[in-house]
């Protein structure tokens, strides 16, 4: 990708705060090695909302557990690439330095906060315990300020539902505390997991309103990892689609939704409902399955599954490549104007419609 000069100053506001290269994670399993994100790169900007969509086991999660170096071990390793965070190199980092990062200057909201809050202390307590991992502060102080937070994000009577356990919280006072534990220290970067799974609409948008708020107030970036195309349209700005492990598309929200350019996107964005465009017939559905990620096919990922499938596609594998500024795609037949030559164009045209009306 292109870099904006503008972007190349990394202590500047709106500067890049997390570069990640060639990313590679694998797990090593009984039927062999599992490579969860095979090359994977982009950045993120200084306040910035970036999206990682795509369908479950496309390596969303483990991208992130990957930055944060919370990769399970043994099974699990990065093995390949580098992670930057202002031009620090986080992957061979040292134990000690991660711990500084994690939480004080990256923080991480989990997919499942009943699994990720421990049953056994009350809320304000595991809140609490932030400020004393990084901090020299008392514990009655420590406690105050996660009251603090939990008023900050939203739940009412704070003082008093400090003191409460996990589970005698919604799912969405939940989430609002999983938030508030995120955003204790102030950090510059905040990882969200599937923030919105599982809750009804209007929590879904009580909470996404919490975290537009927070990069607001506190100018933190927020990567947000989702399957919810609608959640991508309302609150990100820049957005890279990941499939089998790999990122087949990446650029701004509008250009996404406007002129996607990977079969696959076609797909996710044809399956989607959205409110904006009333169908009058069924949602698009996109056959088959994920290939496996131990015996990947040899070309394209996602031959398989797509429509317009060339005898190219199955034997050589689509690099990523920019198609024009900030508008990266791994196709062999994706161009500015639609696909390129080879390409069955009038396939072409009727997916790209089919996605976006």
């Amino acid at each position: 990708m292109r870099e904006d000069p503008s972007l190349t100053d990394t202590t500047a506001p709106g500067g890049t705060l997390l570069q990640v290269r060639d990313l590679v994670t694998e797990f090593r399993i009984e039927a062999g090695t599992l490579r969860a994100v095979d090359g994977v790169s982009f950045d993120v900007q200084e306040r910035e909302i970036f999206a990682i969509v795509g369908e479950s086991g496309c390596g969303k999660t483990v991208t992130a557990l990957s930055i944060l170096g919370l990769v399970p071990t043994p099974a699990g390793r990065v093995s390949g690439g580098e992670i930057l965070y202002r031009g620090e190199e986080l992957r061979t980092a040292p134990k000690e330095r991660l711990r500084e990062i994690r939480g004080n200057r990256i923080s991480m909201i989990f997919q499942d906060p009943l699994t990720a809050l421990n049953p056994v202390h009350r809320i304000g307590d595991q809140i609490a315990e932030v400020f004393r991992a990084h901090r020299d502060i008392a514990r009655r102080a420590a406690f105050d300020e996660a009251i603090g937070l939990l008023d900050r994000v939203g739940i009412p009577r704070a003082k008093e539902r400090a003191r409460d356990y996990p589970h005698q919280f919604s799912g969405g006072m939940r989430q609002r505390a999983m938030i508030a534990m995120a955003i204790a220290l102030n950090p510059d970067l905040i990882i969200a997991d599937e923030p919105t799974t599982a809750l009804d609409v209007t929590i879904q948008a009580q909470i996404l309103e919490v975290l537009m708020r927070i990069r607001d107030e506190f100018n933190t970036a927020i990567i947000l990892i989702t399957h919810d195309l609608g959640v991508v349209a309302e609150v990100a700005e820049r957005v890279m689609v990941m499939y089998a492990g790999r990122k087949v598309e990446e650029t701004d929200v509008r250009t996404l939704y406007e002129q996607p350019k990977h079969p696959y996107t076609w797909g996710l964005i044809g399956s989607s409902t959205r409110p904006d465009f009333p169908r009058q017939e069924r949602l698009i559905q996109i056959p088959g399955a994920p290939p496996s990620l131990i015996h990947p096919p040899p070309g394209c990922r996602f031959a398989p599954r797509c429509g317009y499938t060339q005898s190219k596609c199955r034997e050589e594998f689509p690099e990523v490549r920019e198609i024009e500024f900030s508008h990266e795609v791994s196709c062999h037949f994706a161009s500015q104007d639609g696909w390129g030559p080879g390409a069955p164009r009038e396939l072409a045209e009727r997916g790209a419609k089919e996605a976006t009306q």
